[in-house]
């Protein structure tokens, strides 16, 4: 998806980058790297979830291969090895990164697509110190800054007035979302959910985007609607619970709100969210394969009469309250222009 572009994407960035102070890159940000080379610029990289760093001593859930979870407990040494077999497999994909490096007249790089990802100058972890904190083996010079909330579409605009005269008309509702990516790949998720809450006898509020093939089939139950969009820092505080992909950032703004949420992990580094949260026991976890109505009725029920759960999420947003995620990141780019 991202490689064959990769020449596209260094022109369009090295045309914006020339007068640049600094230029900040993620990870598949591929030719951010190539592109501060060439002009000589320094350059900040940043991570979004602590499953990128692929550490030996805090291991990442891997999407896709859950057998890994029953060696957690071999320590580094097998997930040492477990690193060097992804370097190896990983090796290749990166072959049009060198491809280009070479046509630019630049050394190639060992593995572009894992170890020379991350910045000489310093990687900016943009997440929440309850989550991971660092280790040995992260890349040098690794901050965590905290999560950078923003979730509004126009700066000011609050609620709708649907969603918050439902609030305000009975008990908070569970809040149901696949945040921004898997809200395009919902399957059953909204249909089972619906027939979950009802089930619970719990209100419910469902976030289904703007991709017609979530709209419920049928009329909703009364206590349940539907919006396509709703700025999470407002909401998720007046939830009873929250239902979710376990993206980075429905997870931090769950966390931020301090209310117990059931995962529901897609792909990617959502496996590992999942993890991290029921660790921090403010989360039960719902394999995507396993999301049915029975099953998920039954965990909210319980979810929603744990109070330990609630405790610990209240603990967490207490927590987090101290982070500016934001100010930190700023502070630590400027610290880079002037380093």
């Amino acid at each position: 998806m991202m490689l064959p572009y990769l020449e596209q994407s260094y022109a369009d960035l090295s045309g914006i980058s020339r007068e640049a102070d600094l230029i900040v890159g993620h990870p598949i940000s591929f030719a951010a790297p190539i592109v501060a080379e060439i002009l000589g610029k320094r350059w900040i990289s940043v991570v979004l979830q602590p499953s990128a760093m692929l550490s030996a001593f805090d291991p990442p859930t891997v999407s896709g291969y859950p057998f890994l979870e029953w060696f957690r407990g071999w320590g580094p040494g097998f997930w040492n090895w477990f690193r060097g077999q992804a370097r190896r497999a990983a090796r290749p994909w990166g072959d049009p990164i060198n491809l280009f490096r070479r046509k630019a007249e630049i050394p190639e790089v060992r593995n572009p697509l894992l170890d020379d990802m991350f910045s000489p100058w310093g990687t900016q972890a943009w997440f929440s110190k309850v989550l991971a904190a660092p280790q040995a083996d992260w890349p040098t010079k690794t901050s965590i800054t905290g999560f950078p909330f923003y979730d509004k579409l126009t700066p000011g605009k609050g609620l709708s007035a649907k969603v918050a005269s439902f609030l305000d008309a009975g008990p908070p509702p569970v809040v149901f979302t696949l945040g921004s990516s898997a809200v395009f790949d919902a399957g059953e998720f909204y249909e089972e959910s619906v027939k979950a809450a009802n089930a619970a006898g719990c209100r419910a509020v469902l976030l289904i985007g703007r991709d017609p093939r979530n709209q419920p089939s049928a009329s909703l139950p009364d206590g349940i609607i539907t919006s396509e969009y709703e700025p999470f820092s407002e909401l998720f505080p007046r939830a009873a619970a929250v239902v979710h992909q376990g993206g980075a950032g429905t997870t931090g703004q769950a966390l931020r709100a301090g209310v117990p949420m059931c995962v529901v992990p897609f792909s990617h580094d959502q496996p590992d969210y999942a993890r991290r949260c029921k660790g921090l026991g403010v989360a039960r976890v719902v394999p995507r394969s396993r999301y049915r109505a029975a099953r998920v009725a039954r965990e909210l029920s319980g979810l929603l009469a744990d109070h330990r759960c609630r405790d610990a999420a209240s603990a967490v947003a207490r927590e987090m309250a101290r982070e500016d995620g934001v100010a930190a990141a700023c502070e630590g780019l400027e610290r880079a222009m002037s380093a």
